[in-house]
């Protein structure tokens, strides 16, 4: 069948095209098919990441009604959901981010919203950096930067960033997709690492977006890449759509790693659940401070887990965890 056929190619090394993603993205849910894609996504991940799984922690530094109006997004200041601004004191961001640290998170990351003056951040990246062990992995999850940021970020003692162009970007946002993509370059000529996703799917989205966001994360050779779901927050402008059920996100997660071969060894999703590892998400995330999928100010003890909480789900679905800085991010 055309199925076990792209399914084979991807194990043998050989990169699906975008016709065969289109196959596979639009395999049934629950067939002999879609079995055979998560079996073949879960193997794949293992080879990939030479058979252990890394759980990073990330902490939110701010509250703002963000301008680049993220119509999924509590932060949105379209959504009305956070009206104030609110930082979180540098204080708390210490024992937040040196907690994840002693947690034994692979790496760690600073997470702001587009508000957040660029300076304030790197003065916050130096005062962490000088709190962690010198082989800590830090990585900055910020709004799009330029070629001098991007060096100043690195100066400042970051070693890669999460960017991703999203599903709806330009569409559901007020951000250019050709200014994401801008960002990855920048990154990339510094000297940074890229972390990216296949994020956020929603129901609406069509097979024909999810092959299209797909190729786009396997050309940016990143260390990881993935797909995660998009949470229904109440009172958001994407609300009325739902979401995507764990099961279906598996299958997609499989698919994508069908898609990045071997050579990039991460494979995330998120939010950290059983059916995404044994799909082949090898990569999880614990977090703290505000979150843009959460309406409490932190999210640590409602929707953000903790370093514990994602170990426990790998080895559920019998993964080995990395003890030790981000192997992902030294690919």
């Amino acid at each position: 069948m055309m199925t076990e056929r792209i399914v084979q190619k991807a194990i043998n090394g050989d990169l699906a095209n975008r016709d065969e993603l289109l196959e596979l993205f639009g395999t049934p849910l629950f067939s002999r098919e879609s079995a055979l894609i998560l079996s073949a996504g879960r193997m794949m991940s293992q080879e990939a990441c030479q058979y252990s799984a890394e759980v990073h922690a990330q902490v939110g530094l701010n509250i703002s009604p963000c301008p680049r109006n993220c119509k999924f997004c509590s932060f949105a200041a379209r959504n009305n959901l956070f009206k104030e601004q609110w930082n979180l004191p540098v204080e708390e961001v210490l024992i937040k981010i040196k907690g994840f640290e002693t947690d034994g998170a692979n790496a760690l990351y600073l997470m702001a919203t587009a508000q957040y003056p660029f300076e304030k951040f790197l003065e916050m990246g130096r005062e962490v950096k000088k709190t962690l062990n010198p082989e800590t992995i830090l990585i900055a999850n910020i709004d799009d930067f330029s070629k001098k940021q991007a060096l100043q970020l690195k100066d400042a003692g970051f070693f890669g960033i999460y960017h991703a162009l999203r599903l709806g970007e330009g569409k559901d946002t007020t951000i250019a997709p050709r200014k994401r993509l801008e960002t990855f370059r920048n990154a990339k000529a510094a000297g940074l690492v890229l972390g990216t996703c296949l994020e956020p799917v929603g129901p609406e989205h069509t097979v024909e977006e999810l092959v299209e966001h797909t190729m786009v994360t396997r050309e940016a050779e990143p260390a990881y890449s993935g797909a995660a779901r998009r949470i229904s927050i109440p009172g958001t402008e994407l609300y009325r759509y739902g979401l995507v059920s764990e099961a279906r996100m598996a299958h997609i997660l499989a698919v994508v790693r069908l898609a990045l071969g071997y050579s990039i060894p991460g494979n995330c999703t998120h939010e950290p659940n059983s059916i995404g590892a044994a799909g082949g998400a090898n990569l999880f995330w614990a977090e703290a401070g505000p979150n843009p999928r959460d309406t409490d100010k932190e999210t640590e003890g409602k929707r953000g887990m903790t370093v514990k909480d994602c170990r426990k789900i790998f080895l559920e679905a019998e993964w080995q965890v990395l003890e030790g800085p981000s192997k992902f991010f030294r690919k």
